[in-house]
This record gives structure tokens, C-alpha cells and sequence, in this order.
């Protein structure tokens, strides 16, 4: 059934969500992905949830579900945190003059001020509207300021997936079939000399890393941002950090990189920025880069956005850091993530197919491999053999349906979940998750069918898929 438009005076929210909420599947197969549903139906994660708060989901028959996945980290306050809430609700309200495109818009000038006092370094701040846009803006930055047009990044990176942030892309699955692409160049996470190698080229602009990988929740070795912002500086290239995810407190200081000691000369982020309401990106940068790029009147909007800079956005953004600030999230987060670290650090010893527990602050990544027993490693390795990851899928499935704990695989054919909760839980969040992955983990090194049910979801999903192609 299409909507259709009321007869009625007054448009209601309500009632569209009445009359077409539980068709929500329906309508995204036949309008949007086709491909969504059919995944969802067959791994059981289709839920019909029915409202959220702070770091819970709550689906049609009242089940509460932890978020460790925190909408892949823009939820970092947890779900409608009530001074974000508001001022939305009052940027609404003054019924302001926004995006006349001719006006400085005083809460976009507010919020950069804000941001910019976390990175004292910087001068400068560009808005746009997601993540993606915030590392195309640094591309285009970097590659007018130095005169130059390649860019270095990390092998199994992800930086978006708009073209531009899609040539910097680590992850082939991503890039294949969109091509060609812009002509930037991998180099090994971590790799100094593989770095040094493409700046002596000569035709460098930057190198753009995470400082955590999102993709694996792979950490920068100790020294190698430092060791690699001296050989950038050396061969008068940038370096840009990309602090979409793991910016704005998610490892315990307000940005990735100032664990490193390290000053980038441009810094995207995004996310949590939004405060889970309205979507924004940022992009930061030095000064004289700025000004190189906007040069002169006549280059006033050579890099520009129609809704960047909007008044919902930047209210959310400016209540957002008054909330870190206020209630010392980024101190919550370095010290629960210290204890959900630790504690799932202390299990790798009692589990043979746990391997390692690694990451900062709230973004912990728990890495599963071959059992060295032999009654434990045959049934690891019928699993690989079906698909490389089908273990982590195991545990997330298992950790949803029976404790109802939301995660997720940290990338595609990869033995790694990643936790990303709300930076704003406490021990009971931790409790919760460390009790769940126990009881978990205990049915697996039994020799129990842990993976029983969910082999049984996947392979629907590849009889839909093999049916569809």
C-alpha cells in the first residue's frame, strides 16, 4: 500500500507511524534496499522496536536491548538525552532565519569556537553533514593547499563511501565494481617505511589514518603517528586524522590522536558531534589552509554544502559538547572502558578461542581465533571453511537472542566484534555484557551447537541470496 497523503488539515506524525509502522520491512523492500530485510528476516534480528533511552532499545513486547553498537557510535550520550532534546526543540521554536545562504549564522561560528578549544592547534572549521563529507572536505583541502593530488592511506581503512572517500577506502569489497577511482595509494597500517617510501615520490598532499581503525578496532603502533607527522612534515605533506568514530571522547581523550602526542593539520569527525539527532560532519584545519583554498571573494563557495551550517544541527552539536563537558563523558568513557577492558582481558586465558581483547576507551575490540585443541578446532575450522567471521557471527547472534545485547562483526570476513556502547555507561552496562559473553563463551568451549541456530539463519540467507542474483 503507497502512503498517501491525508485529508485532514494537519499533518500527524503519529498517525503515519500508526497505520504504516508495521509494514516497516515491506516498505524498505519494495522502496529502499531490497537486500535489508531479506538479511535481517534471516538472521532473526528483525525487531520491531518501539522506542530507545539512554544506552536501551525496547522492542514491541516490551524486551529491552543494551546498544553496544550506539547506532556505529553517533549515539555516544546514549538515546535522547534530554539537553540535546531541547535544544533542538528550541532551535525549532525561535523560528529562525536559517540558511538564507547569505548570513553568518551565529551557531555555526559558536559551535566551531567550542570544538576548535579541544584542538587548540587548529583555527578553522568547515560543516557539513556527515562523516564522509567531513574527509572529502580534507581531501579537497590537502590536495589544493599543497599543490599536490595523491593521497596515502592505510590498508583496511574506512574513511565513507562517497567517491572520494571511497579512493581512500581500504576495504576492496567496498571499492569493487565502482571504479575508476581517484589515484591514491595503501600502504600497511603501521608501516613507516612503507610511508616514507610513497613520500619520497614527491607528489604526496597527505596521509589519512584513523588513529583506531573502525575496521578491526586496529590500534596505531606506540610512536608511529609521532614518527610518521615528522616524515610528513620532511617531505611537506599533511597529515588528517580521521576522528569520525573514534573522535569526540570515544577512547577516553576527546580526540584519538592526542593519545599519540601528534598536532594533524586537518581533523575530520562527525558522529557523535550530531548528539544522535542531526546528522553533521566537521572538518578542522589549520589556518593557512584555509585560507589558500578560500583565497578570495570570488572562491567564497568553492566548498560548500546547502544544509551545512544548519541551526538543528549546530544546536545539537553546541548542547552535545555542553554535555561532555558538563557531565564528564570523556572521563566516563576512559574509565569504563579501563573496566570493560580489563575484565574481558582476564578471560583470555580461560578461553582458548578468545585471542584478544584490544582498544581504548569505549571502542574495545574482542578477536576470536583457532582453538589449540584438537575436539574445538575441528569445529572452528568447518566454520571458516563456510565463511571466514562465521564464529564472531555466532557469538553476536547468540549475545542478541538470548541476552539480548545489540554488537557487531567489526567488518566483513573478519574474527572481531567491536564495542562501541554509549560513552555514558556505567558498571551495570558492564556487568550486563561481561555476565552475557561469559555465558556465551562457556557453550562454546562445551562443544555445545552454539552455532546450530545460526547456521541455520545463514544458510537462508544464501539460499535468498543465490535466488535473487
Amino acid at each position: 500500500m503507497r502512503y498517501s497523503v491525508s485529508t485532514q488539515d494537519e499533518f500527524d506524525l503519529r498517525d503515519v507511524l500508526t497505520r504504516r509502522g508495521a509494514d516497516r520491512y515491506e516498505l524498505q523492500a519494495r522502496y529502499l534496499n531490497p537486500q535489508l530485510p531479506r538479511m535481517l528476516h534471516a538472521i532473526g534480528f528483525d525487531r520491531v522496536y518501539t522506542h530507545a533511552e539512554g544506552a536501551y532499545l525496547y522492542d514491541d513486547s516490551g524486551r529491552d536491548y543494551l546498544d553496544m553498537l550506539s547506532g556505529f557510535g553517533v549515539f555516544a550520550l546514549g538515546r535522547h538525552h534530554p539537553v540535546v532534546r531541547k535544544a533542538v526543540h528550541d532551535a525549532l521554536d525561535l523560528g529562525l532565519a536559517d540558511l538564507t545562504q547569505f548570513d553568518a549564522p551565529p551557531l555555526a561560528g559558536a559551535l566551531a569556537e567550542r570544538l576548535l578549544a579541544h584542538v587548540p592547534h587548529l583555527d578553522r572549521v568547515y560543516f557539513g553533514n556527515s562523516g564522509t563529507e567531513a574527509v572529502e572536505a580534507a581531501l579537497k583541502y590537502a590536495r589544493f593547499a599543497t599543490g599536490r593530488k595523491r593521497i596515502v592511506f592505510c590498508d583496511h581503512a574506512f574513511h565513507g563511501l562517497t567517491t572520494g572517500s571511497l579512493s581512500v577506502n581500504g576495504a576492496r569489497d567496498f571499492r569493487k565494481g565502482f571504479g575508476p577511482l581517484l589515484p591514491d595509494t595503501a600502504v600497511p597500517f603501521g608501516d613507516l617505511g612503507a610511508l616514507e617510501r610513497e613520500l619520497k615520490r614527491g607528489d604526496v598532499a597527505a596521509f589519512l589514518i584513523e588513529p583506531i581503525q573502525g575496521k578491526g578496532v586496529a590500534v596505531a603502533p606506540p610512536g608511529f603517528l609521532r614518527a610518521a607527522q615528522e616524515l610528513l612534515r620532511e617531505h611537506k605533506a599533511l597529515l588528517i586524522a580521521d576522528e569520525v568514530q573514534c573522535g569526540l571522547g570515544r577512547t577516553g581523550d576527546f580526540f584519538a590522536f592526542q593519545h599519540d602526542g601528534v598536532e594533524p593539520d586537518l581533523v575530520a569527525t562527525a558522529k557523535a558531534l550530531s548528539g544522535g539527532y542531526v546528522p553533521v560532519g566537521a572538518t578542522m584545519g589549520r589556518d593557512w589552509i584555509f585560507n589558500k583554498v578560500y583565497s578570495s571573494m570570488d572562491r567564497v563557495l568553492v566548498h560548500d554544502s546547502t544544509f551545512g551550517s544548519n541551526a538543528q544541527a549546530m544546536a545539537a552539536g553546541l548542547a552535545t559538547l555542553h554535555v561532555m563537558d558538563a557531565e564528564g563523558v570523556v572521563d566516563n568513557a576512559r574509565k569504563m572502558g579501563e573496566l570493560l577492558q580489563q575484565r574481558l582481558t582476564d578471560l583470555v586465558d580461560r578461553y582458548e578461542l578468545l585471542h584478544e581483547v584490544r582498544g581504548r576507551g569505549l571502542m574495545i575490540g574482542i578477536e576470536f581465533g583457532r582453538p589449540q585443541s584438537w575436539t574445538r578446532r575441528a569445529p572452528w575450522t568447518a566454520l571458516q571453511l563456510a565463511r571466514k567471521g562465521l564464529f564472531a557471527q555466532t557469538v553476536v547472534h547468540a549475545l542478541f537472542h538470548r541476552h539480548g545485547i545489540l554488537t557487531q562483526v567489526s567488518g566483513d570476513h573478519v574474527e572481531v566484534i567491536k564495542l562501541i556502547p554509549p560513552l555514558t555507561i556505567g558498571e551495570a552496562e558492564v556487568d550486563r555484557f561481561v555476565a552475557a559473553f561469559i555465558d556465551v563463551m562457556d557453550e562454546a568451549h562445551r562443544g555445545t551447537p552454539l552455532t546450530n541456530s545460526l547456521s541455520r539463519d545463514f544458510g537462508r540467507m544464501l539460499v535468498h541470496q543465490t535466488r535473487n542474483r
